[in-house]
């Protein structure tokens, strides 16, 4: 199976090794997560939610973004299936909404930890990064490695791209 390769990049294979001949634009799933999540806004309130936040002030506050923003944020998370809102009543209060991840929402945990660890190895003025992760059952590091269905880890060069066949018949 031919393709093309270089340093530094995953082999384009296929409909895709004439990269002059197709554009991802539009149709990338990379472009449509980015729509979703790509506000640092958006990554900073999931990040909290990850560590249990759920209120709208608690997210505000420790993400620390303005009230502006977070509801703008957190409108944009709960249309798009990440978050969705929870009725809570205190007693002797109206009723509010908390925001709670949803099964999207909790997928998107892999690409944070990966952040994370890109942030710990190459930002971070602590060794290691500030905060790690680990496993409640056994206590061992949690982390994000890329693997094959097979179970092999698998760089960049070693990746291959190729049209999804759902995806030409379109």
């Amino acid at each position: 199976m031919g393709g093309v390769t270089s340093t530094n990049a995953l082999t384009l294979s296929g409909a895709l090794a004439d990269r002059d001949a197709w554009s991802a634009g539009g149709v990338c799933s990379i472009e449509r997560t980015l729509a979703v999540v790509g506000t640092r806004s958006a990554m900073l309130l999931l990040r909290e939610a990850y560590y249990g936040a759920r209120r709208f002030d608690d997210l505000a506050h420790r993400a620390g973004i303005t009230e502006a923003a977070a509801a703008t944020r957190l409108k944009q998370l709960v249309e798009s299936g990440v978050m969705r809102l929870e009725p809570y009543r205190e007693p002797g209060r109206r009723t509010r909404n908390e925001y709670v991840l949803t099964e999207r929402g909790r997928e998107l945990f892999p690409v944070i930890v990966a952040l994370m660890q890109w942030g710990d190895a190459h930002l971070s003025d602590v060794p290691g990064g500030p905060i790690r992760l680990s496993h409640a059952g056994c206590g061992a590091e949690v982390g994000v490695a890329l693997r094959c269905a097979a179970g092999h880890d698998v760089g960049l060069e070693e990746t291959v791209a190729s049209a999804n066949s759902a995806s030409a018949k379109s």
